[in-house]
């Protein structure tokens, strides 16, 4: 497999790339855990809102359910966003720390791979594979995978690039997904990586 459409888009997009403005570990968490289904713009118009009405974990774990849906109903999905929300705190309070494993944190309410991988990446500063559409046709479309299936996605990249490169593949594919690679009209004329396309 051919790495250099990977370092070629390394080279050309910024060292620290974030969609989501939140960085304490538990905001952050929560941010990923509101991004399903909905825009990072609109999370982040919301959590700041969110967050400053409940500013601590043991708050937002004894948020009255009404008000939360409130808050979060621009997002869509925000009765269920909110009951996994309150969930998420609840247990983190239980806790009394946010678990450090995929495997533990996949237990979470609300939380999947790819929000764990999230945290595991951006949080920790460990390997993770944040697999979202944006990031699995860009693979898929570099020859990285031939599966579109999340976890094969995963696995896929797990076995082809090395531990320290693959939150920095996430997020570069995710951008480069967000900025040329679209799903219906890609400019592959302006894409500084068109020639190690499979599309």
């Amino acid at each position: 497999m051919n790495k250099d459409a990977f370092h070629i888009l390394s080279d050309i997009y910024p060292e620290d790339i974030n969609f989501l403005d939140e960085r304490d570990d538990f905001r952050f968490l929560s941010s990923v855990l509101l991004s399903a289904q909905t825009t990072d713009k609109r999370v982040n118009e919301v959590t700041p809102i969110l967050f400053s009405k409940y500013d601590t974990v043991k708050k937002l774990a004894t948020a009255d359910i009404t008000q939360l849906e409130e808050i979060l109903h621009p997002l869509g999905f925000y009765r269920a966003k909110a009951k996994n929300l309150k969930a998420l705190a609840a247990k983190i309070d239980e806790l009394g720390f946010i678990p450090d494993t995929i495997d533990e944190l996949v237990k979470l309410p609300g939380v999947g791979r790819k929000t764990a991988n999230c945290y595991i990446g951006h949080i920790l500063g460990r390997g993770a594979v944040i697999v979202d559409t944006h990031f699995a046709r860009v693979a898929g479309r570099l020859g990285y995978t031939n599966s579109t299936d999340p976890a094969k996605i995963e696995e896929d990249i797990r076995k082809e690039f090395d531990e320290d490169e693959l939150f920095r593949l996430s997020m570069v594919l995710n951008l480069h997904g967000r900025k040329y690679c679209h799903a219906r009209k890609p400019e592959c004329d302006i894409c500084p990586v068109r020639d190690y396309c499979r599309k």
